[in-house]
């Protein structure tokens, strides 16, 4: 009996050590930053008001958001929408620019990582039923540089936007004003960039699927955006609509709330701790704020790369009053390496779940498209 126990002992416990290296592989920002939060604690001797620190109010309206936009897509409302756009374009240049503009629209009402979850397999699909699999990696790096630059359109299109926003107290009038410029010279060079990579002058037949399921449920969600985006503008008490989302999505699709991205929620709340922890310690604090007084932009955009725009936002958001300029640095600083922004590791996900992908070749493509993207947006900030 202790001989089959013993030798059953070492596979459950790899099997065991698996399933921690495939949590730890598919949350590692959510990882990291809890280990973050737990090691900022040495930094502070007020434990209980470090949890002050953490902002109630964008992770409430983050949610609301996340359970809105999960119910329409259990509605088959985006594949619906975009198959309907699809089927309609005439040639390989046609499709190729309707392929990218999609997710550069729906991302400033349904978040980049959204946006990139529903259409680059949408991409992949209608790019392989056409035979061409070679415009696969370009097009699909164009939808991720689409996602991002589209997201930074409105309050809510990131999660960076939307705390940067609640947290200085912005209107939209000074967020577009920051911000329109860079998203005016990032389209058209996303444009150009499609237009000179989508070679062929074939005619496409894309067939149009996909049918609209749980209409009510659908009404309902749209009502619940609406009511999200009026409480961003604080027209609507965060607490309110939180119970309104939860209420109306466990009435007309609980499951909904089984899609909400909790992890990012978490990984807000840990960012939170950690920031405040950080900010209590004079030494830290000067060496970040010294970091920001001395260039905001590029500090925020730099700091991005290697931590993502998101946990970036949140941490130096602590260490300056001059938002525009880290409003400015995390969204340009989401284009660059693949963690600059988190939504272009799903990307690469997807991309790499495909028969005979390139890691390569993808690669080599997405830092020369995106270093092109820093560059330009970048230089377009110092000059107006």
């Amino acid at each position: 009996m202790w001989g089959r126990f013993l030798s059953y002992l070492p596979g459950r416990m790899d099997m065991d050590s698996g399933r921690v290296t495939g949590f730890i592989r598919d949350h590692s920002v959510v990882v990291i930053s809890a280990i973050l939060a737990l090691l900022s604690f040495a930094f502070t001797e007020d434990l209980v008001g470090s949890f002050g620190s953490i902002d109630v109010r964008t992770i409430c309206i983050l949610f609301c958001f996340m359970a809105s936009v999960a119910m329409m897509a259990g509605c088959g409302a985006f594949d619906r929408m975009a198959s309907y756009l699809v089927s309609r374009t005439g040639g390989i240049r046609s499709l190729c620019m309707t392929l990218v503009m999609i997710p550069y629209v729906c991302s400033m009402f349904i978040t980049n990582d959204v946006a990139l979850i529903t259409f680059v397999p949408l991409a992949i699909g209608v790019l392989e039923g056409i035979g061409r699999r070679d415009l696969m990696i370009p097009v699909i790096i164009l939808q991720t540089a689409a996602a991002n630059l589209g997201s930074v359109v409105t309050p809510f299109g990131n999660p960076q936007n939307l705390y940067l926003f609640s947290n200085y107290g912005l209107t939209f009038t000074d967020f577009i004003r920051v911000l329109l410029p860079m998203v005016v010279v990032g389209t058209l060079i996303l444009m150009v960039v499609t237009i000179l990579i989508s070679k062929g002058s074939e005619e496409t037949a894309v067939s149009e699927k996909g049918e609209l399921t749980h209409r009510p449920a659908l009404m309902m969600a749209c009502i619940l955006f609406v009511l999200c985006m009026a409480t961003v503008m604080r027209a609507v008490p965060f607490e309110v609509t939180l119970i309104i989302v939860v209420v109306c999505s466990l009435i007309s699709m609980p499951k909904a709330l089984g899609k909400v991205d909790y992890s990012l929620l978490l990984t807000f709340v840990f960012l939170f701790l950690f920031t405040g922890n950080i900010a209590s310690n004079p030494m830290m604090a000067d060496l970040l704020g010294g970091l920001m007084e001395w260039d905001p932009v590029t500090a925020s955009a730099l700091a991005s790369q290697f931590i993502s725009n998101v946990p970036a936002a949140v941490l130096l958001s602590g260490f300056t009053e001059d938002w525009a300029g880290l409003l400015a640095g995390v969204d340009i600083g989401g284009f660059g390496t693949p963690i600059a922004s988190m939504a272009s590791l799903i990307s690469l996900r997807l991309y790499m779940g495909t028969d005979g992908s390139d890691m390569k070749r993808f690669m080599a493509s997405f830092t020369g498209i995106n270093i092109l993207m820093l560059v330009i947006l970048l230089i377009l900030y110092r000059s107006i």
